[in-house]
C-alpha cells in the first residue's frame, strides 16, 4: 500500500516530483490560499506524511488529528509554527530546511537597507506621480552606507551572510550573539558587544534572531530610545522580535530614521500606522522568494519527508530525540 502525503500549499514541481518518484500518493491543497484550522485538521487525517509551510499553525489539535502521520516536513528554516513538544510526545518527526535560504534572505536585508538609506520607494512613487520637474541640491537627501557602522543582532547563518557583505562597503561591524563568531572577528574585524552597546553605536541594525520567549519584543520602546536618530532598523527574522506598536511611535516621532520590514508581529496583518509612513519600507515576507531558493526548499522538504517515510533518518530533523524513542511512529 502506498504512503499518502498531503502538501498544504502549491510548491515548485521539483518537490512534488521527488515525492511521486518514491511512489507516494500525493495530494496538494487545490486552493490558492492557506487552509483554515478546520480544513487543515481534516486534510492531515489519515496521512502518513505532511509537507507544510510556516504559515500552517500546527498545534496540538492538528497534530492529534494526524493520527497516522510519521512526519511533518516544514518547508522553512523556522519551525515556531509547529508545537514541537507535542509532536515529540506523539512520536512524530519534525523537519525543516536550514541553510538553503541564507544568501537569498541576506540579499533581501541589504535590499531593504539600500531602499531605506537612499529613499528608493519614496523616489519611485514621486516620479511615477509625475512630480519630477527639476533637479534640486536638497532633493530626497538620504544617508551614506559606505564607512558606516552595521550592527548584526544574531550572528548565525543569515546574520553572518549579511555581515560578510558589508566588507564591500568598508563598514565597521558590531555583532551581538551569545556565541563568539570567529569568522566575523578574523575576516572583518568585527567586535562582539551587548545589545545596548550595539544599538547605541550602529547606523544600521539588522535583526537575525530566532523567535523564542526571550527574543519576543527584543526591540521595543526602550531599545529605540538607545538608537541614533539617524539609525535604521531592518528585520528579516520574525515579526514578534520587534514591538510593532513601539516601532510605529518611534518612526512617527523620528526617534529613529527608518525601518525596513519583511516580517510582522501579527502577520499577515500589518500595524496600520506603518502603512502611512514614508520612512518605513514594508514587503510581504519575501525573504526566500527567488525561484532558485524556493525550488531548493521544496526539494529539501520533499527529501526530508521521503526519507522519513522510507524509515531513514531525515537529514534535517528538528526533534532528534524522537528518532531513537520507542514512541516514534513507523510505517506498518
Amino acid at each position: 500500500m502506498h504512503s499518502t502525503v498531503f502538501v498544504t500549499r502549491k510548491i515548485p514541481q521539483e518537490g512534488i516530483d521527488i515525492l511521486t518518484r518514491h511512489g507516494f500518493q500525493v495530494d496538494v491543497n487545490p486552493r490558492n490560499r492557506g487552509l483554515t484550522k478546520t480544513e487543515l485538521t481534516v486534510s492531515v487525517a489519515e496521512r502518513d506524511g505532511v509537507l507544510c509551510q510556516f504559515t500552517d499553525k500546527l498545534d496540538e489539535d492538528v497534530l492529534q488529528a494526524a493520527s497516522k502521520a510519521l512526519v511533518f516536513s516544514n518547508c522553512a528554516v523556522g519551525f515556531n509554527n509547529v508545537d514541537v513538544a507535542c509532536a515529540t510526545r506523539l512520536g512524530i518527526l519534525v523537519t525543516n530546511t536550514p541553510g538553503v535560504l541564507t544568501d537569498t534572505t541576506a540579499d533581501l536585508a541589504w535590499a531593504l537597507l539600500f531602499a531605506l538609506a537612499r529613499r528608493i520607494p519614496e523616489c519611485d512613487r514621486f516620479t511615477r506621480a509625475g512630480k519630477f520637474k527639476t533637479w534640486s541640491p536638497m532633493f530626497f537627501l538620504g544617508s551614506d552606507i559606505t564607512g558606516k557602522t552595521l550592527g548584526i543582532v544574531g550572528a548565525g547563518r543569515i546574520g553572518t551572510a549579511v555581515a560578510m557583505r558589508s566588507a564591500a562597503f568598508r563598514m565597521r561591524l558590531v555583532y551581538c550573539d551569545g556565541i563568539p563568531n570567529s569568522t566575523l572577528e578574523k575576516e572583518l574585524g568585527a567586535r562582539r558587544a551587548g545589545l545596548e552597546e550595539l544599538l547605541t553605536e550602529s547606523d544600521f541594525v539588522s535583526l537575525h534572531v530566532p523567535l523564542l520567549p526571550e527574543t519576543r519584543h527584543l526591540v521595543g520602546e526602550r531599545e529605540f530610545g538607545l538608537m541614533k536618530k539617524t539609525a535604521f532598523l531592518i528585520n528579516t527574522s520574525r515579526g514578534p522580535v520587534v514591538d510593532e506598536k513601539a516601532l510605529v511611535r518611534a518612526l512617527q516621532k523620528r526617534t529613529i530614521a527608518g525601518a525596513g520590514l519583511d516580517v510582522y508581529e501579527n502577520e499577515p496583518k500589518v500595524e496600520p500606522g506603518l502603512m502611512k509612513l514614508d520612512n518605513a519600507v514594508i514587503v510581504p515576507h519575501i525573504g526566500s522568494a527567488t525561484m532558485e531558493t524556493r525550488v531548493k526548499m521544496a526539494v529539501m522538504a520533499a527529501e526530508n519527508l521521503a526519507a522519513a517515510l522510507r524509515g531513514e533518518r531525515p537529514a534535517h530533523l528538528v526533534n532528534a530525540e524522537v528518532w531513537n524513542s520507542p514512541a516514534r511512529r513507523k510505517n506498518g
